[in-house]
């Protein structure tokens, strides 16, 4: 009975000191790379360190961008968002003479995470709830973080850019998908939300992030939205990327393509019930899977 006694308090001991230490590192300790003085963009491929909150220092984020040599004001901007891999230089890359040709200024976040693979809470889920499953401040959600970086942009190029575009493709699609319905107020002229493996769903009786739940949202501004949800026609394989098999997920639909069309149909019938502005798109990538490099082509021909 000692011993069972002894093994208990134990183990209770050590989980009590991993909550204590996974919240310092977390919510606690500066982390992320060292920041970098502020200056403008160089043309061609480049990247800088900021601040990812306004109010503190303790979290930075690293942003790749990269700037056509033609670039001017009057071209576009488009905020480029890595998968569940954290990837963001690779998803750069894919776009680089995309934007060369179209004299499209690049921007893609970078949310390092040495836990990705287990936490998806602070970047596809927007960090409106911590690991620990309280809300975080809007300042601190990773869509805050977005406008954050724009804001970066305009004040370190001397720019009075108002809008931009986003794309985001697996776990960026996730992000880009829930950042059009908890933060409609963002400067995003039109968002395309490629191959997500699950969307908040406009039920409130679902907890988010698979439902909307009891978190705030304005659902009339987020279906005068321009969205659009890009579907692979052949992302029908699980195997494809690592694809949420919870209930939750699967309550959604046996694959991303499936998720996809459920979710755009329910959101429009939403906005039919209600009688207000629905402007969402749904479009078919044919012959592409779950695969970023071809989906980024087919975004192109969208903006």
């Amino acid at each position: 009975m000692k011993i069972i006694k002894w093994f208990g308090l134990s183990v209770a001991l050590l989980t009590v000191i991993i909550l204590i230490l996974g919240y310092l590192y977390l919510y606690v300790l500066p982390t992320g790379p060292e920041k970098t003085p502020v200056r403008p963009l160089s043309v061609g491929k480049d990247s800088f360190v900021m601040s990812a909150y306004q109010h503190t220092d303790r979290k930075t984020i690293r942003v790749w961008t990269y700037k056509p040599a033609q670039w001017t004001p009057k071209d576009s901007v488009l905020f480029v968002m890595h998968g569940m891999g954290r990837n963001a230089e690779d998803y750069l890359d894919a776009w680089a003479d995309i934007a060369e040709r179209k004299r499209i200024l690049l921007v893609a976040p970078e949310f390092a995470s040495q836990f990705y693979r287990v936490i998806t809470n602070d970047y596809q889920e927007g960090n409106l709830k911590s690991f620990f499953g309280w809300s975080n401040p809007e300042s601190e959600w990773a869509f805050t973080v977005i406008e954050n970086i724009f804001d970066r942009l305009n004040t370190a190029n001397d720019l009075d850019l108002d809008e931009y575009n986003i794309f985001g493709h697996s776990a960026g699609g996730q992000f880009v998908q829930r950042m059009i319905l908890m933060k409609p107020n963002a400067r995003i002229k039109t968002a395309i939300a490629g191959n997500a493996g699950t969307y908040s769903f406009v039920d409130k009786a679902v907890p988010y992030p698979y439902g909307i739940g009891t978190v705030d949202y304005d659902l009339q501004r987020s279906f005068a939205k321009h969205l659009v949800i890009l579907l692979g026609e052949l992302d029908t394989d699980a195997t494809q990327g690592k694809l949420d098999q919870s209930d939750s997920a699967m309550n959604q639909g046996a694959n991303r393509r499936e998720r996809g069309k459920r979710f755009f149909k329910l959101s429009q019938e939403s906005a039919e019930s209600q009688g207000v502005l629905f402007n969402w798109e749904q479009k078919v990538v044919p012959g592409v899977g779950h695969d970023y490099r071809a989906m980024s082509l087919a975004a192109a021909m969208l903006l």
